[in-house]
């Protein structure tokens, strides 16, 4: 067989240099996923035990560094005394006590700059040596501009909690969560994007509905922050009735009706409960479509999965109910959450195949 000119070795060369590349981004990808996992899981515990207000400041910069000393601690408890949640709730607290909960925020907040940095550095390295392709710029600096919309959010939502009530805002805690997943849901469909796909794509019916299906995640993932946000998991603990009834009483008795889907527990938690239901029938009837439309293909198997998971994560949900919201189920429920919408963005990307190559559409062009 004669050996490749020069000129047609050229072709292969670069693709392979584009894979080597997209290897790289994806592994750095995923990294960040890792990190934003944790931070998500460190944000729900700071919000279940209670120490999400106990920095009152937002300092971007100065706050990386703690209380190093004996003042430094009492002038940052006496800036804690003055809100409502010390002055209703935890009045006598020990300084102790204190620390403890200062320890949670103070590490949701370091982690919160932490996969800034490891998000922001790494992208500027691959931009300047060359490694980012065409079109993929754009989509890891929208995901960027989220990073840093979720710090503004995330300290907008604290401040709801400082003056005039003793937790914060559930609509804003609500956002705050559901703008983590969706950056977590972006990271992991662009990472999958660029990574390799034997199968074809899917056709694009199941294209589609695997996308409604990441959105119905986010839904239900912005449902558990209100229910988060009004501690509405810590009443009603039966399942599957609920107040006795299948469909329980009085879930419209605020005025207007559309406050009570944010404001009345007992609805909020009904809804999250349905749309636990709702998600779970989409699964099956995907999985049962899939299965039929795409027989023995990695689309058929990855939607099997992605019902499993949906079903565990349902479990979990009702195990986390009655036995009223203890911190390891409710983390392992918020944590499985995001595992669920992982898979799920993954698998929408994956009935989409990679990114084209640039080198394929040079070769087509």
């Amino acid at each position: 067989m004669a050996a490749l000119s020069h000129h047609d070795s050229q072709p292969l060369e670069a693709r392979d240099t584009q894979l080597r590349n997209r290897a790289l981004v994806r592994g750095w990808l995923y990294i960040v996923l890792l990190v934003l996992f944790v931070l998500v899981v460190v944000g729900g515990a700071t919000r279940l035990t209670e120490s999400g207000l106990s920095i009152t400041e937002w300092k971007p910069i100065h706050g990386v560094i703690p209380p190093l000393n004996e003042a430094e601690w009492q002038e940052e408890f006496a800036k804690y005394q003055q809100i409502p949640q010390y002055e209703e709730l935890n009045q006598g607290m020990t300084l102790d006590g204190f620390k403890t909960i200062f320890w949670w925020e103070w590490a949701h907040r370091v982690l919160a700059r932490g996969v800034g940095i490891v998000f922001a550095l790494p992208l500027a390295f691959f931009l300047w040596s060359g490694r980012i392709e065409r079109g993929l710029g754009g989509k890891l600096g929208f995901i960027l501009a989220l990073g840093a919309l979720q710090g503004a959010i995330g300290w907008w939502m604290v401040a709801s909690g400082l003056v005039g009530r003793t937790d914060v805002s559930q609509y804003r805690l609500a956002t705050h969560l559901t703008l983590a997943a969706l950056i977590f849901a972006a990271t992991m469909v662009v990472a999958r994007g660029l990574a390799p796909h034997s199968e074809p794509l899917a056709d694009r019916q199941t294209q589609r509905f695997a996308g409604i299906l990441v959105a119905l995640a986010l839904v239900q993932i912005y449902l558990g922050g209100l229910v988060a946000g009004l501690n509405a998991g810590l009443s009603y603990n039966t399942w599957p009735l609920m107040d006795g009834a299948l469909v329980p009483g009085d879930l419209l008795v605020v005025e207007p009706v559309w406050r009570n889907f944010f404001e009345n527990p007992k609805t909020v938690q009904f809804v999250h409960r349905l749309g636990a239901y709702a998600i779970l029938a989409a699964a099956l009837w995907h999985m049962v479509e899939t299965g039929r439309r795409q027989r023995g293909t990695t689309h058929a198997r990855r939607a099997l999965v992605l019902f499993c998971l949906l079903l565990v994560q349902a479990l979990i949900g009702i195990a986390t109910l009655v036995m009223q919201v203890p911190l390891h189920w409710a983390l392992l429920h918020q944590g499985f959450a995001l595992v669920v919408l992982g898979f799920a963005a993954a698998h929408w990307r994956g009935t989409k195949g990679s990114y084209p190559l640039e080198t394929d559409v040079v070769e087509r062009g």
